[in-house]
């Protein structure tokens, strides 16, 4: 049993005036299309297309991550999804990722959280589900990608949510707040750029950021749809 936890509670500051969570891509919000592709519901995009549009969900709820400022409009976003979605509202907004993950994985009712970052709408839902299962490892507390040797994707990768949480919060104790800061206090399995492009391609990674980063997903959506 796995939640998928997206987090939203950014303040989207290199988009312009909205928050690009609900930014629509080809029509439909952001946050949605990243929903849709645990859940098995989105278009045929790659990478992991046949997962993400009409394969097996790959979590079994949701826990969205918020301002509450923000929960009216998400929630509108999501309306319709297919799996159940529970709320993680930040008390004290902006305190970045680190809290994001840790009031996530505290309102997940299951054992392990695949946590995704909102502005992510190529997440490859197998690539996830690859990560569940080395998740399930004996003394496996994390789940983290590191693309070119180089960069941790921790706003991609699944957690056990009781120790992630007890660890983000001695890290907020301690005045921290980069997501490594909870990492260095769980027992990670990290896997590598070699396994990462045998499983998926680094597209699953990509980052809507800006209103030219959501032009460019918008032409990779478009290109799918004219090859299908």
């Amino acid at each position: 049993m796995t939640t998928g936890a997206i987090l939203a509670g950014g303040r989207s500051t290199r988009f312009g005036d909205a928050d690009k969570a609900v930014a629509p891509i080809a029509g439909v919000p952001m946050i949605r299309r990243v929903a849709d592709r645990l859940a098995g519901a989105d278009d045929p995009v790659p990478p992991g297309a046949d997962r993400a549009s009409g394969g097996d969900p790959v979590v079994d709820e949701f826990v969205v991550n918020c301002r509450p400022d923000q929960r009216e409009a998400l929630a509108e976003a999501l309306s319709g999804v297919p799996l159940p979605v529970r709320w993680a509202l930040d008390e004290e907004p902006d305190l970045g990722p680190l809290a994001g993950i840790r009031n996530a994985c505290r309102a997940a009712t299951d054992p392990y959280a695949a946590v995704v970052a909102c502005d992510m709408p190529f997440v490859d839902p197998s690539f996830l589900a690859a990560l569940r299962e080395l998740a399930g490892e004996p003394g496996v507390e994390a789940v983290l990608p590191r693309l070119d040797d180089r960069w941790f994707q921790t706003t991609q990768a699944v957690y056990a949510t009781e120790p992630a949480a007890e660890a983000c919060d001695r890290a907020l104790d301690q005045g921290e707040r980069k997501v490594l800061a909870m990492v260095d206090r769980v027992r990670e399995a990290v896997v590598d750029d070699e396994a990462i492009r045998s499983l998926t391609t680094d597209r699953t990674f990509a980052n809507v950021n800006t209103r030219a980063d959501l032009d460019e997903a918008e032409r990779a959506v478009a290109a799918a749809s004219d090859e299908a």
